[in-house]
């Protein structure tokens, strides 16, 4: 088995779930035992750490804990960010979460599988991340977010108009 590049990375992983943190803790450390992981469970603590600690890459629930107002922060400290839904998936949440420059939007059904969506946000850049990532979960996308897939194409072939 080849090392994760999550090896020897700080991730914070975010949610009002202590159960779901304790999977995503499993999953990471399972594939990365070097790599430091952090699991607050509020938005004031989650803030807190974002404003006082580096990390390499944030999980975030979008709903649980103010998601959106971390990712806004998040972003702004230039982490790359997987967004976590346990609602149905949404088109304008996950259209939202990419045009606020998330790298990832997940169905928490896909925990299992969380470690390859990590080492995909630190490999790719912004728009091939996402055309990688709706490429990984074609089967598992619905009719809906077409026009996500429209947009993210579209600022492929038109890189002024980026984000």
């Amino acid at each position: 088995m080849k090392e994760s590049i999550l090896n020897g990375k700080s991730i914070l992983a975010v949610d009002d779930e202590p159960n779901v943190l304790v999977i995503l803790e499993e999953e990471i450390l399972t594939a990365a035992p070097k790599c430091k992981f952090e699991k607050p469970t509020t938005y004031q603590e989650a803030t807190q750490k974002l404003e006082s600690k580096n990390y390499d890459v944030a999980i975030l629930d979008i709903m649980g804990v103010r998601g959106f107002d971390l990712l806004d922060l998040a972003v702004k400290r230039n982490l790359r960010v997987a967004i976590l839904t346990a609602h149905d998936l949404n088109p304008s949440v996950s259209k939202r979460s990419f045009e606020m420059k998330a790298r990832a939007y997940l169905h928490k059904e896909k925990l299992g599988e969380i470690v390859s969506f990590l080492e995909d946000i630190l490999n790719y850049e912004y728009l091939p991340g996402w055309k990688h990532i709706f490429k990984k979960l074609e089967g598992f996308f619905t009719e809906k977010f077409r026009d996500l897939k429209e947009l993210i194409d579209e600022m492929s072939l038109y890189p002024e108009r980026r984000l």
